[in-house]
């Protein structure tokens, strides 16, 4: 009999995985005022209906894109939702500048997407997405 595939987990990751299952209430996903500060290059804040407040800085959306791509990209190689890609070990490393979006567009009335100055464009960040970021619930 194999065991391959298998994983053991703690409670506390049993318990982390199952509330991130659990679905959040309407007002904890629906935004009441969105603030996207692309031209300070700041970042996304986001004021819920149910008071809660959240902020991020473009380069750890960037880091966190919900897409395909980097969501696989992020699996093969161990990267949290939101860490930096590690930099090439080079003798002269190259300044690579932080991840800015050049606009951001809603998604009907479920999400934003960004197109970022790297070209990349196809991440989606649903309300939901960005509520479970903030509080921790993504992988």
């Amino acid at each position: 009999m194999s065991h391959e595939g298998i994983r053991m987990i703690s409670r506390e990751e049993s318990e982390r995985a199952e509330q991130a299952d659990k679905p959040l209430p309407p007002t904890s996903i629906s935004p009441a005022k969105v603030k996207i500060a692309i031209s300070e290059g700041t970042g996304v804040e986001i004021v819920w209906k149910d008071g809660h407040r959240s902020q991020w800085t473009f380069p750890y959306l960037r880091d966190a894109c919900p897409c395909a791509t980097c969501h696989e990209e992020r699996e093969k190689t161990g990267r949290a939702v939101g860490e930096p890609r590690p930099q090439p070990k080079q003798l002269l490393p190259l300044y690579t500048p932080p991840a800015k979006p050049l606009s951001a567009e809603p998604v009907g009335n479920y999400a934003i997407k960004f197109k970022w100055a790297d070209g990349h464009e196809s991440g989606i960040y649903s309300w939901d997405f960005l509520r479970r970021l903030d509080e921790g619930l993504v992988k």
